[in-house]
């Protein structure tokens, strides 16, 4: 029951996460008047206020990571038992499918369906690398206490600092690709996007150690 529960809160807030991000982008396409901009600044507002309110909520359960890059990280730190990593990831990944569909019912969309929204090209993957790499760093050098308003406040800087407007999470990038939305990602554009992330994550653990990484002590959110 113990590990049921946790893969139930990871499930269950990766879905609501991706609801979050996708369900704000709809709204902030139909609203924005063709205003890209503010259409990206309401859709940061909304998944700046969403991740922290589930970090808060999930992370004392599951360790709220919502991301299978920051999982590996934490069995790699020995936080998270190896043999759970592979039930996170799939429940992580089942999460970010639900939440986009859930978000096309909210808005009467079509549940089915999946990006054309091409995202590719050497800007495009430095900035996710970029941005997965800034994530796991504040992840792994954040206090404890301060760890969802850290996180929360980093992925709304690199919404609008990086080229690829910073989803840093290969869940994110697979609950996207079923959304031909404004938040979408085309499925073509997807391993890009994934291996980018999964070396940003690599270099943060590097990094860590090299600005003294303390050794593993409690789990770490995201």
């Amino acid at each position: 029951m113990g590990l049921f529960r946790k893969l139930f809160a990871e499930a269950l807030g990766t879905a609501l996460l991706l609801a979050v991000v996708i369900g704000s982008g709809v709204m902030a396409e139909r609203l924005s008047g063709g205003n890209v901009a503010l259409a990206l600044l309401t859709n940061t507002l909304a998944t700046v206020g969403g991740l922290y309110v589930l970090i808060e909520v999930f992370g004392p359960v599951s360790g709220a990571h919502f991301n299978p890059a920051v999982s590996a990280v934490i069995a790699w730190r020995g936080e998270l038992p190896v043999a759970a990593l592979l039930p996170y990831v799939a429940a992580q990944l089942v999460g970010a499918m639900l939440g986009a569909w859930l978000a096309h019912a909210m808005f009467d969309m079509s549940l089915m369906q999946f990006s054309a929204k091409l995202r590719g090209g050497t800007g495009q993957w430095i900035a996710e690398g970029v941005a997965t790499f800034g994530l796991v760093l504040v992840i792994l050098r954040a206090p404890g206490s301060r760890v969802a308003a850290m996180v929360a406040a980093y992925i709304g800087a690199a919404y609008w600092f990086t080229a690829s407007t910073s989803f840093a999470n290969p869940a994110a990038v697979f609950g996207r690709m079923f959304s031909d939305s404004f938040a979408g990602i085309a499925p073509a554009s997807a391993p890009g996007f994934v291996l980018a992330e999964l070396l940003g994550a690599a270099v943060a653990v590097g990094a860590h150690r090299l600005l003294g990484g303390a050794a593993p002590t409690e789990a770490r959110c995201v």
